[in-house]
């Protein structure tokens, strides 16, 4: 499949762009600072972009089978930055026709896990508060998503971990994992790979955790 990735740069961009290569995808990343790109490969084209303008992003996305987006606030401080930068990407694919996408959320934005316990809940309300501007961001994001014509999918996982690729992890379709507490960013962009062509994921937030 043709890619184009968004946020190849960050911990969840970079391993969505490194695993796609490597199942033989020819992925195009975004990124504000080639630079910072430590991958490389033959199927892989950088382009460089500011990410404001879509009509400069029109080019990134024509003609792609689906987009894969790693944007996300990497502090409290970037806080909104996800909406709009999200809200540029979907008016450059809607201007080239491009349908699917997949987007890195968070966990506290869906609805809790059936089951939870009183741990888990006072935990949730705790990073929930902690983080409230990075929620607030992402649940605006997420409403970019309802309102556009793409068929989205985001993708919501807990706390997140610099581990290596298990593939072994479980996903909720509008839900979330009973006790799922943590999952490596590997996972995460291996499970967004998985969901490209599962048309139960479209137009749904999906959980994923261990």
């Amino acid at each position: 499949m043709n890619l184009t990735v968004f946020g190849a740069t960050g911990g969840i961009g970079r391993e969505i762009v490194r695993q796609a290569l490597g199942a033989g995808h020819r992925v195009t990343a975004v990124v504000r600072d080639p630079a910072r790109l430590d991958v490389t490969g033959d199927a892989l084209e950088v382009f460089r972009a500011d990410l404001t303008d879509p009509e400069e992003l029109r080019a990134a996305v024509r003609g792609q089978d689906a987009v894969l987006s790693g944007l996300g606030a990497r502090s409290r401080k970037d806080a909104g930055v996800t909406t709009r930068l999200t809200r540029t990407v979907l008016r450059a694919m809607e201007a080239e026709g491009v349908r699917r996408l997949l987007v890195v959320s968070a966990a506290p934005v869906g609805p809790a896990p059936e089951g939870d316990g009183p741990l888990d809940r006072a935990m949730r309300g705790v990073v929930s508060a902690v983080l409230k501007d990075v929620y607030t961001d992402l649940r605006g994001t997420e409403a970019e998503l309802a309102r556009s014509s793409t068929d989205w999918t985001s993708v919501r996982p807990p706390r997140l971990q610099n581990k290596p690729l298990t593939g072994r992890y479980r996903t909720v379709v509008g839900g979330f994992p009973r006790k799922g507490r943590f999952i490596a960013r590997a996972d995460v962009a291996h499970a967004m790979l998985a969901m490209i062509d599962d048309e139960g994921t479209v137009k749904q937030g999906v959980g994923v955790a261990y």
